[in-house]
């Protein structure tokens, strides 16, 4: 796929297609955010890096990140946000059937981040996993909450995104070190009317692992006397140039499987990588001009899973989109994985 073979689009209707038929579907109730209260400022990662805010700014577009405290964990980061998504929808955690989790950065491994996630919440006799696909893992999991609805296994389903991406990071590597933050995002999904989630369009190449990914296996760590730590690596010109080549065209099957044109989107919220990057995709799918692009990576940084619902929660917060206005959610990165849907915004 080519970014030259993605049309501009038009305008075909304004309802989201339900896709395959689906005996009950589902949308985002609510969503809600938890950003660690210390912030990084470029001026504080030049003291240690050969970098400055110039430098960082014109390559990435990031001020500012966020850096987890010690008791700041992906579980209880997680569990926050989940808690403030239950409010805003106004549900209680009894409602709750179901809590998947997205990340890529708890290392406890097991049990799972989900089933820590709900006994935070004080959730009992439910269902909880972990979803493992990078950045693309609030797409992975919305999409995981949309089928269990559908089928009638769940009527309301917790999706987390929580990444503590500072324990993964070499904090002497610009590449990263500069681009990488913390933070948890959530939402409530729950059986609804009409769908208010479309239909994925997703991929993998895995020819493509060594641009992002782990350098080194926990196994080869805890086997090699004197061996540092694995980190999460970058090749960062490589991603980009695949991101812009290749996810414009994903974003418009989903707009596409949606029953929807570009014209009728309300937002763009992609992964939250890096701002060059965000707006080099915008510019290639030729968005319209009212469709308001989600640029949390600013103040936020790269959270991995979590920049997705980080995102939606700071546009709902500023009141740039309305309730029920449809935003293309489009995730991309380490594997490397990919996926888009549509949704209706909370």
């Amino acid at each position: 796929m080519t970014a030259e073979s993605v049309p501009k689009g038009g305008t075909r209707g304004s309802r989201i297609a339900a896709g395959p038929r689906l005996a009950i579907p589902a949308r985002i109730l609510a969503v809600g955010a938890y950003r660690p209260g210390r912030g990084v400022a470029n001026a504080e990662l030049s003291r240690t890096l050969d970098t400055s805010d110039a430098w960082i700014v014109k390559r990435t577009g990031i001020r500012r990140r966020c850096a987890a405290s010690p008791g700041e964990t992906v579980v209880t980061m997680g569990a926050a946000a989940a808690e403030k998504a239950l409010a805003a929808a106004g549900r209680s955690v009894d409602a709750v059937d179901c809590v998947v989790a997205a990340t890529m950065s708890y290392t406890g491994q097991s049990p799972s981040a989900a089933v820590q996630i709900a006994r935070e919440l004080g959730a009992k006799r439910v269902g909880a996993f972990d979803v493992s696909a990078a950045c693309a893992g609030f797409n992975y999991a919305l999409d995981v909450a949309r089928s269990l609805i559908a089928g009638g296994s769940a009527r309301h389903v917790l999706v987390v995104a929580s990444e503590r991406m500072s324990d993964l990071v070499d904090p002497g590597d610009r590449t990263t070190a500069v681009i990488f933050s913390d933070g948890a995002g959530a939402a409530l999904v729950g059986a609804y009317g009409e769908p208010g989630i479309g239909p994925m369009t997703w991929g993998s190449d895995g020819s493509l692992a060594g641009v992002a990914g782990q350098d080194l296996t926990w196994a080869h760590f805890r086997d090699t006397p004197g061996c540092r730590e694995p980190y999460f690596r970058m090749r960062g010109p490589e991603l980009y140039r695949w991101a812009i080549s290749e996810m414009p065209a994903v974003a418009l099957r989903a707009v596409d499987a949606a029953g929807l044109d570009l014209a009728d989107l309300a937002a763009f919220v992609p992964h939250q990588a890096n701002l060059r990057m965000i707006e080099a995709i915008a510019d290639r799918l030729g968005l319209p001009g009212h469709v308001v692009v989600a640029r949390d990576v600013e103040d936020q940084g790269n959270t991995s899973a979590a920049s997705i619902p980080l995102a939606i929660s700071r546009l709902k917060e500023e009141g740039a989109v309305a309730s029920g206005a449809p935003a293309l959610l489009l995730g991309f990165g380490a594997g490397v994985a990919y996926g888009a849907q549509v949704i209706r915004l909370p």
